[in-house]
């Protein structure tokens, strides 16, 4: 088929939404491009809030962006896995790794990459907990993860008990 043979109107017709096409294509980028530097303006923002955040719920912040590795074994092979949390911080005797969440589904435990992170934070780093900071509504949340299935948990009742037994039994050893 030779393109003489197509009437101009037709040819104009392609053309014009082929332009469209291009120009609808770019505008969808742009758009993509911005919403993803507001989301990142957003959590940036957010993260610098949170020390307020923290310091408000009596939190001592002592460290940013801290860095921790551990490994994991693959095929028996050790991978050493390298991770970065938001914020390191204290309240009491207690150490804590503090995520800051921007957003309206992040923040929320129930959205799976963030409570997997925040799992991750819990095995890697080794503190008394994790904390789940909205940096929208400037609320923190203390995450409690149960213990594996089979792994042994402290009771300090029992540890108490064991104490009490051992100390009666020196006291009635020494009469």
């Amino acid at each position: 088929m030779r393109l003489d043979a197509i009437p101009r109107e037709v040819l104009v017709a392609i053309a014009a939404l082929a332009l469209l096409f291009v120009v609808v294509s770019a505008a969808r980028s742009w758009a993509k491009r911005v919403r993803l530097r507001f989301r990142l303006e957003r959590a940036l923002e957010g993260e610098r809030e949170a020390v307020g955040i923290l310091e408000d719920h009596g939190y001592a912040i002592e460290g940013a962006q801290v860095t921790t590795t551990y490994a994991i074994e693959v095929d028996g092979a050790p991978v050493a896995i390298t991770l970065r949390a938001d914020y390191v911080v204290t309240r009491g005797r207690e150490r804590f790794i503090a995520e800051v969440k921007t957003g309206q589904v992040a923040p929320r435990v129930q959205a799976p990459a963030t409570r997997r992170q925040l799992l991750e934070y819990h095995v890697a780093f080794g503190a008394s907990g994790v904390l789940l900071v909205d940096a929208e509504t400037r609320s923190v949340h203390r995450i409690a993860f149960p213990a594996p299935p089979g792994a042994s948990r402290s009771r300090p009742f029992i540890w108490a008990l064991a104490l009490t037994a051992v100390a009666l039994a020196g006291f009635a050893a020494a009469r």
